[in-house]
């Protein structure tokens, strides 16, 4: 009980160099975080595209390596670093942590286990409540997300507790790309379905090699097609959908073939 005791009395006696001292051992880790992060970014856009999300891979392990040295030259200048002094404080912390910072906590708790499990890295497109984009980042208490419309999106990492994440390409450069086009019913499907897949084929944004895929399903109003492909580069997704939707119009303005039309909805105000 004494010694545990010791562990508090020594923290009430800390001098103020080494309260400087702690201070600069968490500035220059934070220095360290935001210098790797830069010097990763910048490194993974001038390399070669298969190896960027490669690259990117690295950042949140750097990151967490980096804070666990913190941590270990902290401890000491703390505690004396014996077994007891450390788990009394460890407990201590542990518990006020519980009760004032439970939320927090929760998320970097969660924000350990995506870096462990892997279940989303940098350069990823995912969707969490909604939430669609690129992670750019993953903090120790949230995942920044970048949408197509070029929105920041913070989303804590707690919410990997209670929500779907989505992860549409998982750790690879390519994902699925799917264009909708919708035709009058009376046609020839065949022809059309041909056609289709013509056009995904000889899109400059799909993946060389890769299937193209065209389904159909008949609705009250007409035919809706759906051109499946995969995109060279996730980030051309949105490129390589407009590409598809625009000339699959074309090719059905060249076959003669009309749109289909959704009923309107007569209004019950007259």
């Amino acid at each position: 009980m004494k010694t545990n005791l010791g562990a508090w009395e020594h923290l009430e006696k800390l001098a103020w160099i080494e309260v400087l001292s702690i201070a600069a051992v968490l500035i220059l880790a934070r220095l360290l975080i935001l210098a790797m992060q830069w010097t990763l970014r910048r490194v993974a856009e001038n390399a070669q595209p298969r190896r960027r999300l490669a690259i990117l891979r690295i950042s949140p392990i750097l990151r967490l390596l980096i804070r666990a040295a913190a941590v270990l030259v902290i401890v000491p200048i703390i505690v004396e670093p014996t077994v007891p002094n450390v788990l009394t404080l460890s407990v201590g912390l542990g518990l006020a942590l519980a009760y004032t910072l439970k939320d927090y906590g929760s998320s970097v708790v969660a924000g350990l286990v995506t870096v462990v499990e892997n279940t989303y890295q940098p350069g990823d497109w995912i969707e969490v409540d909604g939430a669609y984009g690129e992670v750019k980042s993953m903090a120790g208490r949230a995942v920044h997300l970048v949408t197509a419309d070029d929105t920041e999106v913070i989303i804590p990492h707690s919410r990997l507790w209670t929500a779907s994440v989505f992860n549409s390409t998982s750790g690879s450069r390519s994902l699925l790309c799917i264009a909708n086009l919708y035709l009058h019913p009376d046609h020839d499907a065949s022809a059309v379905r041909e056609r289709f897949t013509e056009v995904a084929a000889s899109s400059q944004y799909r993946l060389p090699d890769s299937k193209v895929i065209v389904t159909a399903a008949e609705k009250p109003w007409g035919t809706h097609y759906r051109i499946k492909a995969y995109v060279k580069e996730s980030r051309e997704q949105f490129l390589f959908v407009t590409d598809l939707t625009i000339r699959g119009k074309e090719a059905i303005r060249d076959m003669k073939l009309r749109f289909a039309q959704a009923p309107y909805v007569e209004s019950r105000f007259g």
